[in-house]
């Protein structure tokens, strides 16, 4: 049987070191359907690189004013349920954010859950194995080592 390719969306891992323990912290967010932990996300714009559509979706999604970074830190792959009913494959590339602030006004407010988490306690609130150790690895690279 013919299988399509995965669909191409790109997301923000959103962070900030929280300044009163020190520890990376993750941002996320509810989907809308399912009330499951995710990261902001979606497809590409035309006029928009990749980097740039996941801090826009950060934006739309979450308010998250922040600088993206421009590297990617891998991808992962899930399935989205669609309002036909059908799933498609996606595969999402997703770049670091650095919290600066949260919008007063953004285009889903209200509409989502968003929660800050310690980078471990965020990979286990996801579904995605390959989401998952990129929250792990990212956080490890920005965790200060024990003197």
């Amino acid at each position: 049987m013919f299988r399509r390719p995965p669909r191409q969306q790109y997301g923000a891992l959103c962070y900030r070191l929280n300044p009163e323990t020190n520890a990376v912290e993750v941002l996320l967010l509810t989907s809308r359907d399912t009330g499951r932990w995710v990261i902001p996300k979606g497809w590409p714009m035309a006029d928009k690189a990749a980097y740039e559509v996941a801090a826009q979706e950060a934006l739309e999604e979450a308010g998250v004013l922040g600088t993206v970074g421009h590297d990617t830190l891998g991808h992962f792959d899930y399935s989205k349920g669609m309002k036909d009913g059908f799933a498609v494959d996606c595969r999402v590339q997703v770049y670091p954010l650095a919290f600066e602030d949260f919008a007063k006004k953004y285009k889903e407010k209200g509409q989502r859950k968003r929660e800050w988490f310690r980078f471990d306690t965020a990979a286990g609130k996801v579904n995605e194995p390959m989401l998952r150790q990129i929250i792990l690895n990212f956080g490890r690279t920005l965790t200060p080592s024990p003197a």
